[in-house]
């Protein structure tokens, strides 16, 4: 990202509320179901803005959260690459979806995060109930097309471009 840029400053913003989201307190019953807020916060801006928001953001982030769970020290940095990279990836092709067919994608991008967590977590012998993961992937897929048209309103009210 260039810190010389307004536009950094706003960026950076969406992302301290999306970890705010994220870290929020939760009853066990909510925290299934809670979307995957940085998650789709690096989706959007990955998707908007491929050239301010790349794979080291996306790492630098997961490593802040990380730190915020207090988790293995890279395990969401890695799920955040990954899911960053596929996004950068396929990124003039997701554009060009609708935004249904986008949330669709949207749900398989935060079950591979979720996925590669599951996968580190087992590896580590820390894994827990694993059979409801999905439907946090979910809640995302049906919470994308209002971030979508919520984040596209922000951008383009600030002229992030």
């Amino acid at each position: 990202m260039n810190h010389r840029s307004p536009g950094f400053l706003l960026i950076a913003f969406s992302f301290i509320v999306a970890l705010l989201l994220s870290i929020l307190p939760l009853p066990n019953w909510l925290s299934l179901v809670w979307p995957q807020w940085l998650v789709l916060a690096v989706i959007y801006w990955v998707l908007a803005l491929p050239y301010r928001v790349n794979l080291g953001v996306a790492w630098l982030l997961g490593l802040l959260l990380d730190g915020l769970y207090g988790s293995l020290l890279g395990e969401h940095a890695l799920a955040l690459t990954l899911v960053a990279y596929v996004v950068d990836r396929f990124h003039r092709q997701i554009r060009m979806f609708p935004l249904l067919q986008q949330a669709g994608c949207v749900f398989l991008l935060v079950l591979m995060y979720q996925a590669v967590l599951i996968w580190i977590q087992g590896m580590l012998g820390q894994l827990t109930n694993v059979y409801l993961f999905w439907l946090s992937a979910l809640t995302s897929m049906l919470l994308w097309p209002w971030l979508f048209v919520l984040l596209r309103a922000y951008r383009r009210r600030f002229s992030l471009y």
